[in-house]
């Protein structure tokens, strides 16, 4: 298992960093498969932006898709979960709707807040940055069905392979709207954090979720950068330190949305940061299985 020598825990030797993974000492059935199609904050020919995959067909966030996807691949996803309209997160959305074009009958679910939905068709679907998939080929026979979910309730998706996802859509800090997903299939929960300045409400969620098995939060600057990341709400190493004393539940900590010129900087960073979980930069192209 891949785990970057550059970054520590409190723990100091592998086998520790490595043991939250054994199914033995988590005490769940893991059955939810978590493909990392993009895992960065900005775009680089080796940094793709902001997408996950689960189960091969429902995606989170939409950054890379179709960087990273085959088309076939890209044409089993029917379903993407936006948690904010930044584009880094958004990307590859369009492209992804023209490359399913006609391969279904049923459209792409996307789904997402209203005020996340609203700036979604606002800006990408209006006809004049994209066609509006909504109505083609028309409006009774769609290539997109835009879904509102509403905040801390509940919903699911299925039929998926490994059982039906259920989602909650949690509020962060973010300087546009931005919700957080605890994503549960099977005996397993992880925490998607979402782009985030300091924040409270979704910690307290994590603490109180029983079946959780990890985290997935954010860290985007270097420290020199603090003024950067709290006018936009985003963390460092040294915030994500505090961020992290809020978790009270010993499961692995996964690390997304390095900024690509600031990579290295962040890995040494992280390697000198104190931190009171065990914490693993997200591999991108890696398959997980939680």
């Amino acid at each position: 298992m891949y785990v970057n020598p550059l970054i520590r825990s409190v723990v100091s030797n592998r086998a520790a960093l490595t043991r939250p993974y054994d199914q033995k000492w988590c005490g769940y059935t893991r059955s939810m498969d978590f493909r990392v199609l993009g895992s960065f904050g900005g775009d680089s020919p080796d940094c793709r932006m902001t997408s996950f995959l689960i189960d091969g067909c429902v995606a989170i966030d939409a950054g890379a898709i179709t960087r990273a996807l085959t088309i076939d691949e890209q044409r089993r996803v029917r379903h993407v979960l936006i948690t904010h309209t930044h584009m880094d997160h958004t990307n590859s959305l369009p492209f992804l709707v023209e490359n399913s074009f006609g391969s279904s009958d049923e459209p792409v679910s996307i789904f997402c807040t209203k005020r996340v939905l609203a700036g979604v068709r606002r800006h990408l679907f209006n006809n004049d940055t994209w066609p509006d998939f909504t109505r083609i080929p028309n409006h009774l026979y769609p290539s997109v069905r835009f879904e509102e979910i509403e905040i801390e309730r509940p919903f699911t998706i299925s039929p998926l392979p490994s059982g039906e996802l259920e989602v909650t859509a949690i509020e962060v800090n973010h300087i546009v709207p931005t919700t957080g997903l605890l994503l549960r299939q099977g005996s397993s929960s992880i925490l998607f954090t979402s782009d985030t300045g300091p924040t409270e409400r979704i910690w307290e969620i994590a603490n109180a979720t029983e079946d959780l098995v990890a985290v997935i939060t954010e860290v985007s600057f270097p420290n020199h950068m603090q003024d950067v990341a709290d006018v936009s709400l985003h963390m460092t190493p040294q915030t994500l330190a505090v961020e992290l004393s809020k978790l009270r539940r010993e499961v692995p900590v996964y690390l997304y949305h390095f900024k690509p010129p600031y990579v290295e900087a962040l890995r040494a960073e992280l390697a000198a940061t104190d931190l009171p979980h065990h914490v693993e930069e997200l591999e991108q192209d890696r398959s997980y299985r939680f």
